[in-house]
């Protein structure tokens, strides 16, 4: 082959949807290309002229326009254009302009129709238009893709075991034996509606008839409802396996009533989940709760590690990685505090353990530090009881350190006593940071705006959660300035839709995707959700709350959710790398490392939050142009 068309094949090779096709099929297009040369500021294609080929950009850089002239896209080295008018009657449908010196190569339709017949991914890409192609990467695969399909209804084997309210415990623990079962839904009338037959009362377990009659020594004679779990968290016959493995992740329990149309239909238990659960979430959490000290629960880091890779080799969502993470992140905590409590005995005052940021969002990976503070009952003496609380705190921190967690550089842990304060204290924090923004208070916000109870009284954070959903969406100078704020850390692309790159001392040409994708993406993501006056902590239900409103475009909502899907996904393939190759985890890629594909939907994410940014700079205007910042 003639040196020229060597060249011209191996340029196709580095760029999407090229790179997935086989040499001898680069060598059939290299030799078919037509290559044409364009000054800047000349016309390329024109609206509703013939269009024969295929154009690819070997070097420069073409702007892309809507028919009304508005500015539609902007593209660069080893992009293609003119494929909608190709598949679409063969008339240009977006004009293009060359806006540096160009130079175009030209690929014959009757070729490109036949590489699309021949390659599916090469027709999902050319027929999928920048921010749509990111919709192929929220899908799980593999075998994670069957916790998502596969009803929970599916793992029940037999029909609900229940017994009355006003049985006896004895006579509970008879029908468990008689049935070989290790739960009892209990039924009652619902309250003041005798007439309407029986709801789920509660639900009691083996468990509960070892701890809470025989350990406490309660006569055989006495009801059931004294013993039971009242209201248990149920899930729906519909919903998936993975729905019920977080629900059992993030409250910790064993038994999982299954409703269908408010009606129990059966319990599956930790050992149903697991038969299905091949990443094991839940039996590290299980063996979470069995361990009797830190240095024993120190030991399960290795498998907290070997958890993560096994969700990702089996292609789980980032969205499904996230969220089971931070409920190992929960069970780990929760084990600490009880570790705490029965070395201190029991609190002094009621207490609430919250967390705060990725843990509270549930979208928590393998590199994480800690934040986390105390909601402490209104009755809390700091002379008396602080002594309690400050060791409570300090003893998990520690412990969360040992397990990997590290300790927060900013001082947001339940140790610093600015963050161990009753729950009157904590309402005039969040009051006067959404009242009087400034940029310290702004910075809190963003970190404790992302709330949620781990242990303890959950009504004292759910007091805050309410006070912030009611008060921020009523004040629009606070908006205005988180949404300021939220524009901070802008995503790295260069006026050509090039990777603007990052160097510091330990890394070159690099780019952070949390400080410059994630994080910023999850700010505006707030900014948006205080506004409609949500109380949602996860960003994608935060984005359903949004969407409720009409406050975003369905379309913008669309973007988003992608955009934060896939900037997720490669964050947590590349931690996932890193581990498999001895390499502390870390936030940094270099683009030039990763695949002509992804770089292609790496630029499409960040020019969503591009976007998205611009438009919160539009949506929450001026008001804090006077704030210091």
């Amino acid at each position: 082959m003639q040196v020229e068309l060597i060249e011209i094949r191996d340029h196709l090779s580095r760029f999407a949807p090229f790179d997935g096709l086989p040499n001898e099929v680069l060598d059939q297009i290299a030799q078919q290309i037509e290559v044409g040369y364009f000054k800047a500021g000349s016309d390329i294609l024109l609206y509703g002229a013939p269009i024969q080929d295929l154009h690819y950009i070997r070097s420069g850089a073409v702007d892309i326009y809507r028919r009304n002239g508005e500015l539609y896209n902007r593209l660069a080295e080893g992009e293609v254009f003119g494929q909608f008018g190709l598949l679409r009657g063969k008339k240009v449908r977006l004009p293009a302009r060359a806006i540096e010196d160009s130079l175009i190569y030209f690929i014959p339709g009757q070729l490109f129709e036949q590489l699309c017949e021949a390659h599916d991914a090469f027709a999902d890409f050319v027929e999928a238009e920048g921010q749509s192609r990111l919709k192929s990467v929220e899908k799980p695969q593999g075998n994670a893709s069957e916790l998502m399909k596969t009803e929970v209804r599916k793992l029940v084997t037999r029909r609900t075991v229940s017994v009355p309210l006003g049985t006896s415990v004895q006579d509970a623990a008879r029908v468990m034996t008689e049935h070989g079962v290790s739960s009892l839904v209990i039924l009652g009338s619902p309250p003041g509606n005798p007439g309407q037959g029986q709801a789920m009362a509660g639900i009691t377990t083996d468990r509960d008839l070892r701890s809470r009659v025989l350990a406490e020594g309660l006569a055989l004679d006495t009801p059931v409802e004294q013993i039971m779990s009242p209201n248990p968290i149920t899930i729906q016959a519909d919903d998936s396996v993975f729905e019920a493995m977080l629900c059992m992740l993030r409250h910790n329990i064993h038994h999982l009533p299954v409703v269908h149309r408010q009606r129990p239909i059966g319990v599956i238990n930790l050992a149903d989940i697991i038969k299905y659960e091949s990443q094991s979430s839940l039996y590290l959490v299980n063996s979470i709760f069995n361990r009797q000290s830190v240095a024993e629960l120190q030991a399960l880091v290795p498998d907290l590690r070997a958890t993560f890779l096994r969700l990702v080799n089996e292609q789980a969502t980032a969205h499904m990685i996230g969220s089971a993470m931070s409920g190992i992140g929960r069970s780990l905590t929760q084990r600490l505090l009880e570790l705490a409590e029965e070395k201190l005995g029991p609190p002094p005052v009621p207490y609430c353990f919250m967390v705060l940021g990725s843990m509270a969002r549930a979208e928590q990976l393998i590199v994480t530090d800690q934040d986390n503070a105390l909601v402490l009952d209104n009755r809390f003496d700091p002379r008396v009881h602080d002594h309690y609380f400050q060791q409570l705190a300090e003893f998990v921190s520690d412990g969360l350190a040992a397990c990997g967690f590290t300790y927060c550089k900013g001082g947001i842990m339940a140790s610093n006593p600015q963050w161990r304060q009753p729950l009157r204290v904590w309402r005039g924090y969040f009051t006067e940071w959404i009242e009087r923004p400034n940029p310290q208070t702004l910075l809190n916000s963003c970190i404790f705006f992302d709330l949620d109870s781990i242990y303890g009284e959950a009504e004292l954070v759910e007091n805050l959660k309410v006070l912030v959903a009611q008060k921020a969406s009523h004040s629009p100078l606070f908006l205005a300035s988180l949404a300021r704020n939220a524009l901070n850390r802008t995503p790295p692309l260069g006026f050509f839709r090039t990777f603007v790159m990052e160097k510091d001392g330990q890394h070159n040409n690099i780019i952070n995707l949390k400080g410059r994708g994630t994080a910023p993406l999850t700010d505006l993501i707030r900014v948006h959700a205080l506004a409609a006056g949500s109380k949602a902590q996860n960003s994608l239900e935060r984005l359903d709350a949004i969407a409720a409103t009409k406050l975003l475009t369905e379309e913008a909502i669309t973007q988003l959710r992608y955009a934060l899907e896939f900037l997720s996904i490669v964050r947590i393939r590349h931690q996932a790398m890193d581990l498999q190759e001895g390499r502390e985890p870390d936030n940094y890629i270099e683009p030039e490392k990763v695949s002509a594909s992804d770089r292609q939907n790496l630029k499409s994410s960040f020019q969503v939050l591009s976007n998205a940014q611009k438009f919160l700079r539009f949506r929450y205007p001026g008001q804090s142009q006077n704030m210091p910042l």
